[in-house]
């Protein structure tokens, strides 16, 4: 997964920032679904590497996922340490497993990564909607 995220940031459009981010989901099903950060000159209309992933999960048909590598760092550099933002935290957290178990493996070569929950805990749900889930 990790050598999937790192190849796909290689493909980030990251002019603004010069950080580039790849992410690799696999998803319940086994199936692996991978994104980059697509940064646009109105700054918030940009894409996570995160978002992207898990829009290529949604289109093919997927909502559950398993575990994410993410990988990051400015473009001219080696990819590291790269943990997800707020927003995409709370976007795992809805096609994360029950409890709130996602695994996410934030830099090459980590090997036991952390949970969603460690990062996100008592997260906004669908649960939280109540009536709009049934």
């Amino acid at each position: 997964m990790m050598r999937k995220a790192e190849a796909v940031r290689e493909h980030a459009y990251a002019p603004y920032s010069r950080f580039k981010v790849g992410a690799c989901i696999r998803t319940a099903s086994g199936n692996l679904y991978s994104g980059c950060n697509v940064e646009n000159a109105a700054y918030p209309e940009g894409i996570c590497a995160e978002a992207s992933a898990i829009a290529a999960m949604i289109a093919a048909g997927e909502q559950e996922i398993a575990a994410i590598a993410i990988c990051g760092g400015p473009a001219d550099e080696a990819a590291k340490r790269c943990l997800p933002c707020g927003g995409c935290r709370q976007k795992l957290s809805e096609f994360a497993p029950p409890g709130g178990d996602l695994t996410i493996f934030p830099a090459p070569g980590d090997k036991q990564g952390v949970t969603l929950s460690a990062l996100l805990p008592e997260a906004f749900g669908p649960d939280d909607l109540a009536g709009s889930h049934d």
